[in-house]
């Protein structure tokens, strides 16, 4: 069952797969959230820099690059390349913070007043512990194979363990040229790194796994960039963020090897080994005992025993980690605009903030990307079928590395459709605040919001206000939906009032409270998000020297579906600026 491009996932799995059959009634693997915060440390409890406990298993136990240079050049039989970062600053300073992040990594609050935390997490002064290096991986983009990427501007400094023995991988983005960088610099502007530094944490606390961020400083030093490839460069403020990760792996890290020769053929087991030594140790110590054999989707029925092959069911749980994930962004209307395989995280986690974007008016085919206009391959309702397009191009680099069989393969593809499937059900399931999934309705729902243009956020967050009564007159049926449903017609307030009395009455057979319904879907349903034009008032301000924005919307996102009483501006519907090519779309460039 090779995947083809062309018939969506919602059609093509929606109820088309059977559900796999266990031997042993068990269902496996199933994704776990993001690790959860500890609750604030007592600050004179935590670490200095100089005390962080680095690990660098990543250097020790894979095969590195015999050059320490930075020369852009191809680099063969390795994972990485050793490189100290090269970043010119001048008087960097610290933007921002995330004390929840400096939690993970047991570090005291008190170390962000040092006044060399900034040149620490610039990369001008080394940080004691670290051994930092680029890694090296390929990737398709947009849809074709472009070889040796890397990290062409990012460095790792190491891996933390911290009090609870969890791996933190730490990485400055923007840190300077690698082997990787091609024809770039290896810098990175403050317009970029502050929607990554705010986006990395905004996902986190709506609940969607994602790389963290640490810290953002600014250099003191201007870049060059062509924002839109349009041959009208400018010198915009250099910026760094802290990225932090339990992993950087990418389906991509594995892919440049399998491309290659027989030799650099065995790094993919090599590496493969690893990240389930170190990233899935329960698939190191699966057994027979745990008896993971299921039937397959064939027309045979034949069956596939994840117990026989480790590495079966490492792709199987990376599979359903990636349909998660990408059901999650679904569900909040999140778009992320380069779902390359070189930007796809083998824990399942949301990586490389690039033209990302929310949905403000509601449009499946909306791509923040201005690069993928002329196709909108990477738009919002894409991105099901580019999740497992991506997983069929990794499958297929396992196969070459003969760790998978076919029939292995297309069982991790089968299961992607239906862990999607059963989490995007769920997910609008709660949305709507509905006792059971009705497809219709949801369908019905939101081809009404796209002929509309509905927002797509306040309007799941207002719906939580309609009561459950039948006996509502329906000239007064659209009034708590009023904010949201502008501008509309006649004849479209009739298609809402007829969605509606078919809501009402699908909600009132659940008996549930008016108040506990409204609760729930408020628990899933977030009033914030960070939508473009709140990260660009952001910028405009930080890019004079102004951070008290960034560090305004770094506390808002940290509660998205709380009240906030105040903050209530920045649930507002865009302004018409904000539409202006730059702040709802960017490109690639960084």
């Amino acid at each position: 069952m090779r995947y083809e491009m062309g018939v969506s996932i919602l059609t093509r799995f929606h109820f088309s797969l059977p559900l796999p059959r266990a031997t042993a009634r068990k269902r496996i693997f199933h994704f776990c959230p993001p690790i959860a915060c500890r609750s604030s440390m007592d600050q004179s409890s935590g670490l200095n820099l100089e005390d962080l406990k680095w690990d660098h298993s990543f250097v020790r136990e894979l095969p590195g690059d015999p050059r320490r240079d930075s020369f852009p050049r191809e680099v063969l039989h390795a994972c990485y390349t050793q490189v100290s970062p090269s970043v010119q600053v001048h008087n960097p300073q610290l933007v921002a913070f995330s004390q929840p992040v400096a939690d993970l990594l047991d570090l005291d609050h008190k170390e962000f007043q040092r006044p060399d935390f900034p040149l620490f997490f610039s990369g001008a002064t080394p940080l004691v512990g670290a051994l930092p290096y680029a890694q090296c991986y390929g990737g398709h983009q947009f849809g074709m194979w472009a070889g040796q990427l890397g990290d062409g501007r990012a460095m790792t400094l190491g891996e933390i363990l911290n009090s609870n023995s969890e791996r933190w991988e730490l990485q400055l983005k923007g840190a300077g040229k690698t082997p990787y960088s091609r024809f770039a610099d290896g810098l990175a502007v403050l317009r970029s790194s502050v929607r990554e530094f705010l986006c990395s944490e905004a996902m986190h606390h709506l609940g969607i796994p994602t790389t963290r961020a640490l810290s953002l400083v600014t250099t003191g030093n201007l870049v060059t960039r062509d924002m839109f490839y349009d041959g009208n460069p400018k010198e915009e403020p250099g910026a760094i963020v802290c990225r932090v990760a339990q992993s950087f792996l990418r389906f991509g890290s594995y892919q440049i090897h399998a491309s290659r020769s027989d030799e650099d053929l065995g790094l993919v087991r090599v590496l493969a080994d690893y990240a389930i030594r170190h990233h899935f140790p329960h698939i190191q110590n699966m057994s027979k005992s745990d008896s993971l054999s299921f039937c397959t989707g064939d027309e045979d029925h034949s069956v596939v025993d994840l117990t026989s092959n480790k590495y079966a069911a490492w792709v199987v749980e990376i599979a359903e980690r990636t349909a998660s994930l990408i059901a999650r962004w679904q569900g909040v209307g999140f778009t992320h605009g380069v779902l390359n395989t070189d930007n796809m995280s083998i824990l399942g986690l949301t990586i490389d903030y690039g033209p990302f974007g929310f949905l403000d008016a509601f449009d499946p085919k909306f791509t923040p990307n201005t690069t993928d206009l002329p196709g909108r391959r990477y738009c919002f309702a894409n991105q099901p079928d580019i999740g497992l397009w991506n997983i069929a191009q990794f499958t297929t680099t396992l196969q070459a590395a003969h760790l998978i069989n076919e029939k292995e393969a297309n069982y991790a593809m089968e299961r992607y459709g239906t862990r999607f499937m059963d989490d995007y059900q769920v997910t609008m399931t709660k949305k709507l605040g509905l006792p059971k999934y009705n497809k219709q309705m949801i369908n019905k729902l939101l081809s009404n919001m796209a002929v509309d243009k509905v927002d797509y956020t306040n309007f799941f967050r207002t719906l939580s206000n309609v009561k459950a009564d039948i006996n509502i007159p329906d000239d007064e049926l659209l009034v708590p939906l009023k904010s949201v449903l502008l501008d509309i017609g006649k004849e479209r307030k009739e298609a809402w009032t007829s969605w509606l009395k078919a809501y009402i009455h699908e909600v009132s057979t659940s008996g549930i409270p008016d108040d506990e319904r409204k609760i729930s879907m408020d628990s899933v349903n977030p009033k914030y998000i960070l939508r473009n034009y709140l990260c660009q008032t952001a910028i405009d301000a930080a890019e004079i020297g102004d951070f008290g924005e960034v560090r305004s919307l770094l506390k808002l996102v940290e509660h998205p579906y709380d009240e906030q009483p105040g903050m209530e501006k920045y649930a507002r519907l865009p302004p018409a600026w904000a539409y202006r090519p730059g702040v709802c779309m960017l490109s690639c460039s960084s």
